[in-house]
């Protein structure tokens, strides 16, 4: 049992949450990656199981079982499982919240690796301002070519029609990428945030079940007045492939509807005018025309529908 953010240590708790959904290959080999490079003294990983086919929250939970006293003096985490039902990528984190007791909160994806320790290094850089500090992402890399960047920070997004680019993507390490600096958004496969800016900000939203949670919740931490950092010196090796991915009805329906979601949310006056116009009358006919020239009509109609969805759906919904 965990009794105290600092225990004996002096050092902030960190809880590790990461959201499992038929992916129990993957979260293990995530996990015994921490248990066998991290060496931050005093953590606690917390994995959700959003409604998985086969009881893999069971299977965790055995192979993974320890005494409550397991993270006392030793690097070895305590381990938590929630079992949760499938609300998607914000409730699946939101329900590990509930669970955790940390200072600081890492939400990290069930699909990556680490190679040495990383804790430390984003509790520095968060205990370095922690009164306006919020949240900080590790240097992202492909697990499938490890000398390949994913993410080092990511550019404003354009005011009309709401693109960003993610600052590396695809390009070889380099110098040039091992500066810490502030980000426009963090990374939602690996995001530390402090306890302090969630209670300010507000958790997660649970209205877009998928895409753009993370980009909306740096949104709502920058609003309440803190900053948002990109640390080179903690690496995570996603297993995300580096291809683009396959587009499927259920993927351009939540992809659409969050755009327009985000829009209605996040702009104001005549920039969300202008961005909804944009997106419902230039580049959702657009792509649905694209798709119905290939003759892939189930995405074509989920492209407009999702589109039709974002533009119907309670923004105040949490």
């Amino acid at each position: 049992m965990i009794k105290d953010s600092r225990y004996s240590t002096g050092c902030p708790l960190v809880s590790l949450i990461t959201v499992n959904y038929n992916g129990l290959h993957d979260t293990c080999e995530m996990i015994d990656s921490f248990r066998k490079y991290e060496t931050y003294p005093y953590y606690e990983i917390i994995v959700v199981d959003n409604g998985s086919h086969q009881s893999e929250a069971q299977k965790i939970q055995k192979r993974y079982k320890q005494t409550e006293n397991s993270t006392k003096g030793s690097a070895s985490p305590h381990i938590k499982v929630v079992q949760n039902i499938n609300n998607g990528f914000a409730g699946g984190n939101n329900a590990g919240v509930k669970a955790a007791q940390g200072d600081y909160l890492f939400f990290i994806n069930n699909d990556t690796l680490i190679k040495e320790p990383i804790l430390e290094t984003l509790v520095r850089r968060m205990e370095s301002d922690p009164r306006r500090n919020g949240g900080v992402s590790p240097m992202l890399k492909f697990a499938s070519q490890p000398d390949i960047l994913q993410y080092a920070g990511f550019t404003p997004l354009s005011p009309i029609t709401l693109r960003n680019t993610s600052i590396g993507f695809m390009q070889q390490d380099g110098p040039r990428f091992h500066s810490s600096c502030e980000t426009a958004s963090l990374h939602g496969a690996a995001m530390m945030v402090s306890r302090k800016a969630l209670q300010d900000a507000g958790p997660m939203t649970e209205i877009y079940f998928l895409f753009y949670e993370e980009l909306d919740w740096s949104i709502q931490i920058k609003k309440a007045g803190y900053r948002l950092w990109y640390e080179p010196a903690a690496v995570i090796y996603h297993k995300e492939g580096m291809t683009a991915q396959k587009a499927t009805p259920m993927r351009e329906f939540y992809l659409s509807r969050a755009r327009v979601l985000f829009a209605r949310r996040n702009l104001l006056g005549v920039r969300k005018f202008l961005s909804c116009a944009y997106l419902c009358i230039l580049a959702t006919p657009k792509k649905a025309i694209v798709y119905l020239l290939h003759g892939q009509v189930a995405l074509a109609k989920a492209t407009v529908y999702g589109t039709y969805k974002g533009l119907h759906k309670d923004t105040k919904t949490f």
